[in-house]
């Protein structure tokens, strides 16, 4: 299996050269992968096996390329800017990095809309200062510096996002829901994939994967942190700046930044799980992954209150944002799901959410003849057993997920 995934990977190589949108293509799986004389979609491949065929392409064409590839690249566009050039040779130049920035920006704000927003003025400012800027640094860095700052400026003055647990202790569930906060508090889910997070590092010099630095668990604790602390540990230990680099972004001294990343790396630590999700995903395989979400889906939409419970952890949590409402264990969860089962009748669409496991979960609406969104489950996992479900009652987010807007009966 290994020998055809290589050879398949050193044809995708050879159909991105003669190709260049095929990278796109296969980033989605809508390319087949060629070994000898068979094809295979790439959608029916594994998504461990995909990630690993992206990552030996990755690395191969990194290769082959000449080491200052992408600084001679941007010295042209920049060159192309200022000869008159400046639309299509600004566009050139940002544009690329706008997935990794919104995924920056995610993580010091822990709101998907907010870190839109703060991309647009980031990109703004660098329109503003392209013509001064003189190339010092990568274009690269030079954004990721803009973006630090556009995100710092914000939370200026600003309440910490959180997720239930951080802010009330556990209801009881024969109680009613609490009504929901209206002001932005929440971390918000985030469409890893659909916004194109990366796997593995960003740099040789980070210590959390990518797509580890957007899990639900992360984001909040980074949020924990003071800003400045944060911004320097998402530098430094999410994307591989070296302290210098950082030092010169944030406008301080390499003492500073030293003496912030101490504190930020103890506070982290005392705060993230034991497994990350990542590498809980991996140690149960695709398969693995697959079977968890099929038989939640299948609980929920057979009604069966006690398959679902039975799938928990004996203290598992049940959080339901933007209501504070939040239950720990298995009898209290059993207890709020046995007043809901019965309720709705449901289906179900799996997607993925902060490098998670996820389900957009549709309710029947007699007035609309047609299952309708209605919330969003992410789970976390402790092996195949359910730690957390984190419900959003947010069905206007689904269309960041790519979800259909209805489902027909």
């Amino acid at each position: 299996m290994a020998l055809q995934l290589l050879t398949g990977a050193f044809n995708l190589i050879a159909d991105i050269r003669a190709t260049p949108e095929a990278l796109a293509e296969i980033t989605r799986g809508r390319r087949a992968l060629r070994c000898g004389r068979i094809y295979v979609p790439l959608a029916h491949i594994g998504r461990v096996q995909r990630r690993f065929l992206l990552y030996v392409v990755g690395v191969v064409v990194r290769m082959s390329l000449p080491p200052d590839h992408g600084a001679a690249a941007d010295h042209r566009l920049l060159a192309d800017f200022r000869a008159g050039r400046g639309d299509r040779a600004y566009h050139s130049l940002v544009e690329p990095h706008r997935s990794e920035l919104r995924a920056h920006c995610y993580r010091m704000l822990g709101s998907v809309q907010e870190s839109e927003d703060a991309v647009q003025d980031t990109f703004l400012r660098a329109w503003r200062g392209l013509a001064a800027f003189e190339g010092r640094s990568s274009v690269r860095s030079w954004l990721y510096r803009i973006a630090t700052n556009v995100c710092l400026d914000a939370l200026n003055g600003r309440s910490k996002r959180a997720l239930p647990a951080d802010l009330a202790a556990p209801a009881d569930p024969r109680d009613q829901l609490a009504a929901p906060l209206v002001d932005s508090v929440w971390v918000e889910c985030f469409p890893d994939e659909r916004f194109g997070v990366a796997d593995g590092h960003a740099a040789p010099g980070a210590r959390y994967e990518q797509r580890e630095a957007v899990e639900l668990a992360f984001v909040a604790a980074l949020q924990h942190l003071p800003p400045g602390q944060r911004a320097v540990l998402i530098l430094r230990d999410v994307l591989g700046f070296s302290a210098r680099e950082v030092a010169q972004a944030l406008e301080t001294t390499v003492p500073a930044v030293k003496s912030y990343l101490q504190r930020a790396r103890k506070a982290m630590n005392e705060r993230r799980p034991e497994m990350t999700q990542q590498a809980t995903l991996r140690s149960i395989g695709d398969d693995g992954a697959r079977e968890v979400v099929r038989r939640y889906v299948d609980a929920w939409e057979r009604d069966d209150v006690d398959a679902v419970v039975a799938m928990l952890t004996e203290d598992a949590t049940l959080a339901m944002p933007p209501t504070p409402t939040w239950y720990r264990g298995r009898p209290a969860i059993s207890t709020f799901y046995r007043g809901l089962f019965g309720t709705h009748r449901w289906r179900h669409v799996e997607t993925r959410a902060n490098g998670q496991l996820a389900v957009g979960c549709y309710a029947w609406d007699e007035g609309r003849a047609c299952f309708a969104p209605l919330v969003l489950d992410v789970l976390t996992l402790r092996g195949t057993r359910i730690e957390s479900i984190t419900a959003f009652l947010t069905p206007e987010v689904f269309g960041r997920f790519g979800l259909p807007e209805r489902l027909t009966a």
